[in-house]
């Protein structure tokens, strides 16, 4: 056993060797007692043996010791928390901040992370090098113990700017670490950390909540797809045996689950893979989530189909599934039993999994969204992806632009909630008489009375994005700008609401004037009406006042705009000082490129003063004294303080004979008395020890004004306190009045939607449509409603064409009523029979396929209830529209052109019903004329006697209308269900010639092609070759 002076030796040898050769980047005062870097000491105190002595262990630097036994010396830290992991894995020891990017990195390595550090927000290690060059950001390197350190950074108020290019335009997720400042405790947790740096969100395309890049006129769905994973790889083999379905590959059950983030809207569907492209289309998804089993099964149809339109796909883990039951926390109110009962279970799933994947985005953030709705239980018109594109509702074919499409013809909403509502409609026209009606009757009446649509239009400005501020809140998020505009919303909705109810209460019309009889009245169908307008008994039911106008006057009660208005312009000098940095260093370290780059900051505003900029009582608050009691208080308090320290300031400058003191405050000083010129010398002064002193100036400290700054200080501290604590009580008033406000907002948007379309009527001349449940299509006078605009733009007149499909004598409603005051009986047009089936012929470039289309948008935008263009119009509802116009080869699925055809055209005759209207063009183009006829010929065939529906048929294969009249399928052929017009051209005496616009009944035999090449400069050696080639075909024939 050794003895105890061996061990003393023992002890001074390893203490020695310690002091010498142990380094640390850490504060002294964070160290543990005892660290040793030496294999582990022998247990001294074994079998009994002498205690070991205490040795006193001296702190270096320091004046403390504390006292341990050698036993209690292991290797490392002893009984303390872990530092952090300075080295991990052999891994070099990089620096605090590089540390926590790096953990943060390895966490969400599927995203760019953006650390929060001071001022800036960085990006480190490989994320620099890839992602600075392409954010246009100069790639320094820091100099670490461990190596150079690639970084990029940029200031923290250009982060938006920086989010749209990597979401946007990159397609990356991005993960942001915000820092917090640790307390005392988990500083000395942590080995001396300031801040605590972690990731609080990650933002992905389908997430976004109120970035300033999201687009405001269309909901930002997250839409998620369950797919049974063990279901069998769908075949893209073409080759099907005869008499196998097409259908078959894509007939398994899915269902779908989608939310907007930023208003809270959430809608699930169960469907089958077949009706996928469809629905993506409509509901136009800004990222998909899949179950992350399928990653490895990328070879799966449902891949082929999400490639089509290169959607941003998300694969996540499932995780455990969540029943419909389990939904409630992350909802605003309880789903009703029936609609949890009535829920497929490929729904539950779908829902499941996209509530998982976004609370795992928003990084445990409250959520409050609407309870889903079932898109079964909504009665829409039902469009597939290739009527969306070739009917242009939400964007152009040829360059994908929203001007020219229908969208951007109809639109005149206000507010971008209306926009979206309006966006909704659209794309999914309702086939409920009753919804549709009611939106009809909300546009008659503000057709008829001018003055309330405008001071309703007046009002819809004054309101902001309400169903986006609202949800802002429900996440936990809002400012105090947000709070005042759900304020002006909510008086806004005050004032909408005392127009309707004084509109039900006064009746239908306001008096028409004299001289108005040429004015907007005059332009569209009306009634006479003097009854109260039903149509706002709805409404005024849903909208609920009591309690949100209760918070709207406390928001205005207690949030001062004048303050706020003063700490937005402190954030902007903030944002200007470091921009201003921000440009030193381009200027010193970077090119002109990286100069221009920088955003143009907002027009600098110099202090008047140093004193000015550093003064105490230059402090914004948000919160009015009159908020809370207690802020009331605080206010007095420091009121009092402040005429206190004017008093000692006064005493002071009297009792030091320096008229120019003045106390301030300063980040660097603390409380100073300062001052200049002359009193520099005064007795007084001189007496008093100097803190910083020039020429000109001196600054020294005084007890009094300490003491006193400090208590001037807490108070403002308290203040700040107790505004954060109104601030909390608002939101959360916010949130307790969720329902209401969202219900309030709705309403908005509909008002915005509906006046809208009234403003729309008078302006174009439109026609209110009358809609019954019979499958006549009666349209007199049809405009196509975007093509009639370019065309007013050149100048130019569109030609009117009427559209009688599946009428009869027993389904001709009423004509029109005529506009204005005028109350004649009318008339009853009489009608010869006309098919259900139109065969349209004609040259090319006559109209035809602008005949199609127009038909189609006019049934589209009167079941959304909008006004037509048109002189009359009387519709059956329609459940579906197809359409099979242009063409386009799909390569990528390794389809040709006259494949796309045929499969759209496959899709038609097997999903049409008696109630669906179809417009097919050039169908069998794509291959030999023989074979072509044969096949239109066939579709025609299957439409008219198996589909029975209402179809619009243009063709170049004039046969077909002999094949027509020899299968007796001719109106003439004992009520046939087929019809044949055309359209034409008139030969001008000097060679020229016009088109005939006009439809006729007929079969026109010549397309004219020759003339179309002419007009599109086809040389003249082509254009009579091809009159030889035709010439003698015409001769062969005859």
């Amino acid at each position: 056993m050794p003895s105890a002076s061996s061990v003393a030796r023992l002890s001074q040898s390893i203490l020695h060797a310690r002091g010498k050769k142990t380094k640390s980047s850490v504060k002294l005062k964070a160290l543990p007692q005892g660290l040793v870097e030496a294999e582990p000491l022998p247990d001294l105190q074994e079998d009994g043996g002498p205690a070991c002595p205490t040795v006193v262990l001296k702190a270096r630097g320091k004046k403390t010791k504390s006292s341990v036994k050698l036993k209690a010396l292991p290797q490392g830290l002893v009984e303390a928390e872990p530092l952090p992991d300075l080295q991990e894995d052999g891994a070099p020891a990089y620096p605090t901040v590089v540390l926590q990017a790096r953990r943060n990195m390895q966490k969400f390595e599927n995203c760019v992370l953006l650390t929060r550090v001071g001022g800036f927000y960085e990006l480190y290690f490989e994320h620099a090098e890839e992602y600075g060059p392409l954010l246009n950001l100069k790639v320094a390197h820091k100099k670490t113990n461990a190596g150079l350190v690639p970084m990029a950074g940029f200031p923290f108020f250009q982060l938006e700017r920086f989010l749209k290019t990597l979401l946007l335009d990159l397609n990356c997720y991005v993960a942001i670490a915000e820092e917090f400042p640790n307390d005392p405790g988990d500083r000395v947790k942590s080995g001396g950390l300031m801040h605590d740096r972690r990731v609080t969100r990650v933002i992905t395309p389908g997430t976004l909540i109120d970035e300033n890049f999201i687009d405001p006129y269309v909901n930002n769905y997250v839409l998620a797809i369950h797919i049974d994973c063990e279901a069998h790889n769908y075949s893209t083999d073409t080759n099907l045996p005869a008499g196998s379905e097409i259908a078959n590959p894509f007939s398994t059950q899915i269902g779908l689950a989608w939310l907007d983030v930023s208003t809270g809207q959430f809608y699930t569907q169960a469907t089958t893979a077949a009706s996928l492209p469809s629905i993506l289309s409509r509901v136009g998804p800004r990222e998909i989530v899949v179950d992350e089993v399928l990653e490895s099964q990328r070879d799966h149809e449902l891949f082929s189909v999400l490639a089509e339109d290169k959607h941003c796909i998300t694969f996540a883990p499932r995780g455990k599934f969540l029943p419909v039951t389990e939904w409630r926390p992350m909802l605003e109110s309880e789903i009703p039993a029936q609609t949890v009962a009535d829920f497929d279970p490929s729904e539950a799933q779908a829902g499941s999994l996209l509530l998982q994947y976004v609370n795992d985005r928003l990084q445990g953030l409250s959520m409050k969204l609407q309870p889903p709705q079932r898109h079964e239980n909504l009665a829409v018109l039902a469009m597939d992806k290739n009527t969306m594109r070739a009917l242009e509702i939400k964007q152009t074919i040829k360059d994908a632009s929203f001007r020219g499409s229908l969208l951007h013809a109809v639109r005149r909403t206000v507010t971008k909630g209306g926009a979206r509502l309006l966006d909704a409609w659209l794309s999914a026209p309702s086939t409920c008489l009753d919804t549709i009606q009611g939106r009809q009757d909300l546009v008659e009446y503000f057709i008829q009375n001018v003055n309330r649509r405008d001071g309703i239009v007046l009002l819809l400005r004054r309101s902001h994005d309400s169903q986006r501020l609202v949800q802002k809140f429900a996440l936990g998020r809002g400012d105090a700008d947000d709070l005042l505009s759900l304020a002006n919303t909510i008086h806004a909705m005050q004032d909408i609401s005392g127009i309707l109810s004084a509109a039900t209460e006064g009746g239908w019309q306001e008096p028409v004037k004299p001289d108005d009889t040429h004015g907007e009245h005059s332009n569209t169908n009306i009634s006479s009406s003097t009854q109260s307008p039903s149509c706002f008994e709805s409404m005024l039911s849903r909208i609920k006042l009591e309690e949100p106008v209760k918070l709207a006057e406390r928001i205005r009660k207690s949030i001062d705009e004048e303050g706020l208005v003063q700490q937005h312009e402190t954030e902007a000098d903030q944002a200007n000082e470091l921009l201003g940095l921000a440009e030193e260093v381009a200027a010193t370290e970077g090119t002109k490129g990286d100069i221009a780059s920088l955003p143009k900051g907002a027009k600098k505003r110099k202090p008047a003063s140093l004193r000015d900029h550093y003064a105490e009582d230059n402090m914004a608050f948000v919160m009015k004294p009159e908020a809370s009691r207690g802020l009331q208080e605080l206010h007095t308090k420091l009121s009092a303080l402040l005429q206190e320290k004017a008093e000692l300031g006064d005493a002071m400058r009297v009792s030091l004979g320096a008229p120019s003191l003045t106390l301030r405050w300063t980040p660097n000083l603390g409380h100073i008395c300062h001052v200049k010129g002359k009193d520099i010398r005064a007795a007084g002064v001189t007496g008093q020890a100097a803190v910083s002193s020039s020429r000109s100036t001196r600054t020294f400290y005084a007890v009094e004004w300490t003491t006193l700054g400090q208590r001037i200080h807490q108070t403002r501290f308290e203040i700040g306190t107790e505004e954060a604590r109104i601030f909390a009580e608002l939101r959360a008033e916010v949130v307790a009045n969720l329902v209401k406000l969202r219900r309030n907002a709705s309403v908005l948007d509909e008002l915005d939607v509906t006046t809208s379309f009234a403003s729309l009527a008078g302006e174009q001349g439109l026609t209110r449509p009358i809609l019954n449940n019979s499958t006549a299509h009666t349209i007199i006078g049809g405009r196509h409603p975007t093509v009639e605009g370019g065309l007013r733009e050149q100048g130019r007149t569109f030609t009117r064409n009427d559209c009688l499909v599946g009428h009869t004598a027993q389904s001709t409603p009423l004509s029109p009523t005529s506009t204005g005051a005028d109350t004649t009986t009318p008339t009853v047009p009489v009608y010869s029979p006309e098919g259900r089936l139109w065969l349209i012929t004609g040259p090319n470039m006559a109209g035809k396929s602008t005949y199609l289309r127009q038909n189609a948008l006019i049934t589209i935008l009167a079941q959304a209830g909008c006004y037509v263009p048109a002189s009359h119009a009387t519709l059956g509802i329609v459940d579906a529209v197809f359409s099979r116009v242009g063409s386009a080869d799909n390569l990528y699925r390794d389809q040709s052109t006259f494949m796309v055809e045929m499969m759209e055209s496959a899709q038609i005759l097997r999903h049409a019903t008696p109630r669906s209207l179809v417009i097919m063009d050039e169908i069998g183009r794509g291959t030999t004329p023989e074979d072509g006829e044969a096949i239109a010929f066939a579709c025609l065939y299957h439409l008219a006697t198996v589909n029975r529906c209402r179809v619009l048929f243009a063709t170049h294969f004039h046969g077909l209308a002999d094949l027509v009249r020899e299968r007796g399928l001719h109106v003439t052929s004992e009520g046939g269900p087929v019809e044949m017009y055309c359209t034409d051209i008139e030969e001008e005496a000097d060679g020229g010639f016009v088109y005939v616009h006009k439809l006729q009944k007929g079969t026109n035999r010549h397309s004219h092609a020759l003339k179309v090449a002419r007009l599109a400069g086809l040389p003249d050696t082509a254009i009579a070759v091809a009159k030889e080639i035709l010439s003698e075909h015409d001769h062969k024939e005859t």
